[in-house]
């Protein structure tokens, strides 16, 4: 396979740039409060929709509501960005974390077009990763060896329990999930091994 990072470099830099984004949340009044939300870059409908606001699909990815939502998210982050550096690089990381928060962004965008929806969190851009990952595995068939199947499984695995966790607890953003995803399984088409 790759050879292996001591440290992924990408996915620290975007742990360090989603936590930043939290402490300014709670100095500004708090991650809870849809004002500051707002204020700081989460997507919110009229003003994406009704004054072209466009950059809030991008700056809501480093935004999330609550510390636990701020922990899962860096969690899993922080494992499958690490996976995918030491697989497929640091800057295709990058590109398909951006590339599928973007999309995730506007897939809740357009799920919630006719309501005053507050969204925000990098669920979207993780659900790519795994995407991603997944697209890749499968295409790669020379990589699937016994480690190879156990990580495809996983991440199968993965991906259906949340998508199973998301249905069934209210407040959860699925679109933003699906269109993440989308966007990943799309990513993982073009993405090369690292080598």
């Amino acid at each position: 396979m790759a050879r292996v990072l001591r440290y992924p470099p990408v996915t620290i830099f975007l742990l360090v740039a989603i936590g930043a984004g939290f402490v300014l949340e709670t100095l500004a009044g708090g991650s809870t409060d849809q004002r500051v939300l707002v204020g700081l870059g989460a997507n919110y409908g009229p003003l994406v929709w009704g004054e072209g606001q466009w950059w809030r699909l991008l700056t809501s990815v480093f935004l999330h509501i609550g510390f636990a939502h701020l922990l899962v998210n860096g969690w899993a982050l922080f494992q499958l960005g690490t996976l995918f550096e030491n697989w497929l690089g640091s800057l295709q990381m990058l590109l398909v974390f951006l590339v599928s928060g973007v999309a995730g962004s506007l897939g809740s965008m357009l799920w919630h077009q006719d309501a005053a929806t507050v969204s925000a969190g990098a669920s979207g851009a993780i659900f790519g990763l795994i995407g991603a990952l997944i697209t890749f595995l499968l295409r790669r068939h020379d990589l699937l060896s016994p480690a190879g199947r156990s990580v495809l499984g996983q991440l199968v695995l993965w991906a259906g329990i949340n998508v199973v966790f998301g249905l069934s607890v209210p407040g959860i953003d699925n679109a933003a999930h699906f269109g993440g995803a989308a966007a990943g399984l799309l990513c993982g088409l073009v993405v090369r091994e690292w080598v």
